[in-house]
């Protein structure tokens, strides 16, 4: 079954962009590449428990089993050590991503409390958003109850766009909710 928003893209964006930014060729249109999720673990140096639980987290937000992420480098204020594992991330693609996608824009985002739209300031410069999230409960895979520790997680979504503008049209056909 091809995901909502794979159809969604097909069916009407590549039309609308094509028309809005007068592209010949379907293939001009700028596409989702990949949606990639970190999750950064500070705690974690003291207490490995934690970072179990963000893994395991990460699976049921995502769908696929995250990669665990090492420090760097030694940070002495920050107690940390090269090679400690101090968070997680998973690099979604393919139909997972857009499964993501719908998810985050129809269900997690308006779970925020107090929530305005994401700021259309996000953009990188060249086509990437980043969005962070405070709270990993906004996700209905996440069982409130079992949660031992409320953290966020960042959310980059890659296109192919050129430009900032091509990205913004994109998500916003997608149902990016922007802040006024």
């Amino acid at each position: 079954m091809v995901p909502r928003m794979k159809e969604k893209y097909r069916k009407d964006i590549i039309e609308k962009i094509k028309k809005d930014f007068s592209y010949k060729n379907s293939m001009q249109v700028p596409r989702l590449d990949k949606i990639v999720l970190n999750m950064g673990m500070g705690e974690a140096i003291d207490n490995k428990k934690l970072l179990e639980a963000a893994v395991d987290e990460m699976t049921l937000i995502s769908g696929q089993k995250p990669v665990r992420t090492k420090a760097k480098k030694s940070v002495a204020s920050f107690k940390v050590r090269k090679g400690m594992e101090i968070g997680c991330k998973v690099t979604l693609r393919g139909d997972r991503m857009y499964e993501f996608l719908d998810r985050f824009i129809n269900i997690a985002l308006p779970r925020v409390r107090d929530f305005r739209g994401v700021s259309k300031d996000s953009f990188d410069g060249r086509g990437n958003f980043a969005v962070g999230i405070k709270e990993q409960i906004i996700f209905p895979e996440i069982d409130y109850d079992k949660v031992e520790k409320v953290h966020g997680m960042d959310i980059v979504i890659c296109t192919t766009a050129k430009t900032d503008e091509e990205a913004k049209k994109l998500l916003e056909y997608f149902g990016m909710p922007y802040s006024k």
